[in-house]
């Protein structure tokens, strides 16, 4: 059996998506800033997708910027948060400690411009505390930057709260929502949210595509230089094909939300069930607010690496956390964040479902992690020093 459980990573394509990119990629291929008739009709069509991305987050269409992906429309939010700031001599930021790093390394980036960045602790739930938030605020806080959901271990923040703090004390409130629009109601009113990150290859969806939302009563200043797209914040012809199946496939997402939360909900409380009955294995993050396809453990005496690849022969794609960071050796920053130690975080494994999944290929997966596992534990030297500490479970 073949089951792709890293939906976090990036999702496939939709059918729906598919074909709302068919006419861009064949009659539909005029600029949108070209005032002759192919012109006209792609900006119509791109106008109609602002328009339906737009209400699928109860925003105007005015406030829809499209970008490349999420990181660039995180980049864009705090720089921009960053400077209007500024200008007002205020240059203290609020984050936390396990945002995504296109948030982390963009507010890096902005301490060494002159910024003072406050990284909130989450605690063992990964959760942000709202005290903690307001004792952090000063007068010079300009932005707080909070994510919806995070990625790797699937909490989800207090958003309406925190933007409720915000808009009280007069800040800007963005958020990494990458992991959110789609699979979670997203409401930027109700929320008290100013500026919101998402990507639609999260929700069946091409990759290359994102957006940024923006309140109409925030002046941003331009991003990209060269032309007027995008009200002549962001240079550079619009990708017409992307747009239309990122709006077609979020209007799909948010028509069938409800359904799809309770699917998904269902196979990651039977995963998260299942996988708890391993010896040594610990569940990541909060137990009550958690999105409905994330599932993030840690196996004591295994690593990750090993277990990604063992998986991988028995047809199951995974992953150990973000893969934007796949590549390195080190442990999570976020599963460091939440208290566990480099041994323990080492040994993560983090299986991300959609609507797509099925209970028989959860039934699968619970199949094969646990001898996985108890495989891996076997050969670990590791493992084998834990014993002279503690009797065996596998005996």
């Amino acid at each position: 059996m073949f089951v792709y459980a890293d939906n976090a990573a990036t999702t496939a394509m939709s059918k729906t998506a598919e074909e709302a990119m068919l006419p861009a990629l064949g009659e539909l291929y005029g600029n949108p800033s070209s005032l002759h008739q192919k012109g006209r009709e792609a900006n119509f069509a791109l106008m109609g997708a602002r328009e339906a991305i737009a209400r699928c987050l109860n925003a105007e269409a005015r406030e829809i910027y499209f970008t490349g992906c999420g990181t660039e429309a995180d980049n864009w939010a705090i720089t921009e948060g960053a400077r209007m700031g500024a200008e007002q001599g205020k240059k203290h930021i609020i984050s936390d400690a396990i945002e995504h790093h296109a948030v982390l390394h963009t507010l890096k980036k902005l301490e060494k411009q002159g910024f003072d960045v406050t990284y909130l602790p989450v605690h063992k739930d990964g959760v942000v505390r709202l005290e903690e938030l307001k004792a952090a605020i000063r007068e010079d806080t300009c932005l707080v930057t909070v994510m919806y959901v995070n990625n790797e271990i699937g909490t989800i923040q207090p958003i309406q709260e925190i933007g409720a703090v915000c808009r009280e004390r007069g800040i800007l409130f963005h958020t990494d929502a990458v992991q959110a629009v789609g699979h979670v109601p997203v409401d930027v009113a109700a929320d008290n949210i100013d500026m919101l990150s998402l990507s639609g290859h999260k929700f069946h969806a091409p990759k290359g595509v994102g957006a940024l939302y923006c309140k109409k009563s925030i002046r941003l200043k331009n991003f990209i230089e060269g032309g007027a797209q995008e009200r002549g914040r962001r240079g550079g012809t619009e990708a017409i094909p992307a747009i239309l199946a990122m709006a077609a496939a979020l209007t799909e997402s948010c028509a069938h939300m409800e359904e799809n939360m309770a699917k998904v909900s269902a196979m990651r409380e039977r995963l998260t069930e299942g996988l708890s009955k391993i010896p040594y294995s610990f569940c990541n993050g909060s137990a009550d607010h958690k999105a409905p396809g994330i599932v993030s453990f840690c196996f004591e005496g295994i690593e990750g690496e090993s277990l990604l690849l063992r998986l991988d022969l028995a047809g199951i794609c995974a992953s150990s956390g973000s893969a934007c960071t796949s590549g390195s050796l080190d442990p999570s920053h976020v599963l460091l964040a939440l208290g566990l130690p480099h041994e323990i975080a080492h040994g993560s494994l983090r299986l991300s479902l959609c609507e797509y999944n099925t209970m028989e290929e959860v039934e699968y997966i619970l199949q094969q992690v646990p001898e996985v596992v108890r495989t891996l534990r076997q050969m670990s030297p590791v493992w084998m020093h834990m014993l002279e500490k503690m009797p065996d479970p596998y005996r």
